[in-house]
């Protein structure tokens, strides 16, 4: 979670209370407005406290409008039903809660038989606050399974993690905070993800393993984990470093399976010893809920593995939180149990179909050139034309935001500073219909953009943001 601080003294301010959120007395509670950054000296009343509440987050942005964000934004009302019956339910008092620990089971069961586990019933797996925290396992178990088979010279070695330089946030964190070197495979050319040769060429007898990407964030396409296992192999053959993968499947694990059942990506290759998915991407569940699957027991180091005798029973957990509400795991079996395969190819084919044809649309407008089509993750990314020189990509972030889109523009990675791009990212829920809409908003923005005498956004790092 980000950090926060307190607030300056300027800041200190009361928060003007309506004399209609009074139930009965128009002026009851008014004598003090209750302070926004220090607990009031009084309750308030229900109404009043939840009315103050709702009028601020009215200045939110519309998440249905959000084209940044990968996160569902929409479920079924029964989903939500069921959620909120299950907020009050702690999910790790197995004990007291043993159905809700029977759908997270049956949940692992079916994302290992999905990905094509060997042998379904012996893989491990877990359910996690998100990728984030799924990944920072796959990373854990990846690095003593290293120091296991390197007892004889860690820790004075230095372990080294190899990934392309487009990965997610948190696997900066995972080397930070677990004290191991991050080797990235930086961008070249129109290659904005992974190299599979320039990894391997990375790997020595410190890498704990090799990080494959399916799909990556910043452009929506996959990396290719079948080449990466491939020179991975060469490798062993040649050095006897044997050298294992963590498919980092936040959204395409959610995604191939269903429209790309041709791609080798997942447990078919034997190289790969884990892989996380976000069931809040395209999972299609509210956040937060990730999952982290090992291939089998030996993947998974067993002294990571903590056995708490919990309220009279022996409970197994990895995990780096411990109480969580369970309506996120319910919800994912619901939707697993509710849709099925049809019913998941069905729905991310329509999301695929929206963001190729948005993607083809925005193309013919002649002002954008697309560095990707949507046709992998269904999520593309564009930049403006070699010859569109009176306004650029963070131009038109912000001049979109006005009509209330949240389209995320920035800049790429090394060795690919010089580019800069939007991104939309196409969800369920995000219909044919609102991809419409966001065009029409996007071509009548086009005019006025095209008479600027130059870009106008000064500040470009402040423009807009790209967290994930």
């Amino acid at each position: 979670m980000a950090l926060h601080k307190g607030p300056e003294k300027h800041e200190e301010r009361t928060i003007s209370v309506n004399p209609f959120y009074g139930e009965a007395n128009p002026v009851g509670g008014m004598t003090e407005a209750p302070p926004t950054h220090r607990l009031p000296d009084a309750p308030l009343a229900p109404s009043t406290a939840y009315q103050l509440v709702h009028d601020e987050l009215m200045l939110d942005g519309n998440s249905r409008l959000n084209l940044a964000t990968f996160v569902t934004t929409w479920m079924e009302p029964q989903a939500g039903v069921l959620m909120a019956e299950c907020r009050d339910k702690n999910m790790i008092d197995k004990d007291e809660y043993p159905r809700t620990a029977e759908l997270e089971k049956r949940c692992v069961a079916m994302l290992a038989d999905l990905w094509n586990a060997p042998d379904p019933a012996a893989a491990v797996g877990c359910s996690t606050t998100g990728s984030s925290e799924a990944c920072m396992l796959a990373g854990m178990a990846l690095k003593r399974r290293w120091a296991g088979r390197n007892a004889d010279r860690y820790p004075g070695a230095r372990p080294n993690l190899v990934m392309g330089i487009n990965v997610q946030v948190c696997w900066e964190k995972f080397c930070n905070f677990w004290e191991v070197e991050a080797r990235l495979v930086p961008m070249e050319g129109d290659r904005f993800h992974l190299d599979p040769q320039a990894a391997a060429e990375l790997c020595d007898e410190n890498t704990i393993g090799v990080v494959g990407i399916l799909g990556s964030t910043f452009d929506g396409s996959y990396e290719p984990i079948a080449d990466l296992c491939g020179a991975l192999d060469a490798l062993q053959e040649r050095t006897g470093l044997d050298i294992p993968v963590h498919v980092d499947g936040a959204s395409g694990g959610m995604v191939a399976p269903f429209l790309d059942p041709d791609l080798v990506w997942d447990f078919r290759l034997p190289r790969v010893a884990s892989i996380n998915t976000s069931g809040h991407k395209y999972g299609l569940v509210y956040p937060g809920v990730g999952w982290a699957l090992w291939r089998d027991k030996e993947a998974l180091p067993e002294e990571l593995v903590f056995r708490v005798n919990y309220l009279g029973g022996d409970m197994p957990t990895f995990a780096l939180n411990f109480s969580r509400p369970g309506a996120q795991v319910v919800a994912q079996y619901y939707s697993f149990l509710r849709l099925g395969r049809e019913g998941y190819r069905a729905v991310q084919q329509s999301t695929r179909d929206v963001a190729t044809s948005l993607a083809a649309r925005i193309a013919e407008l002649g002002d954008f050139r697309l560095l990707t089509h949507g046709d992998e993750l269904p999520v593309f990314a564009f930049t403006t034309a070699p010859d569109v020189t009176s306004y650029d990509v963070f131009d038109v972030s912000r001049r979109l935001r006005e009509s209330g889109w949240l389209v995320p523009a920035y800049t790429f990675p090394a060795n690919r500073e010089d580019l800069s791009v939007l991104r939309v990212v196409c969800r369920n829920g995000f219909s044919h219909d609102l991809a419409d809409l966001f065009l029409a908003d996007l071509t009548r923005l086009l005019p006025e953009l095209r008479r600027q005498p130059h870009p106008l956004t000064r500040d470009k790092g402040a423009a807009t943001g790209f967290h994930h």
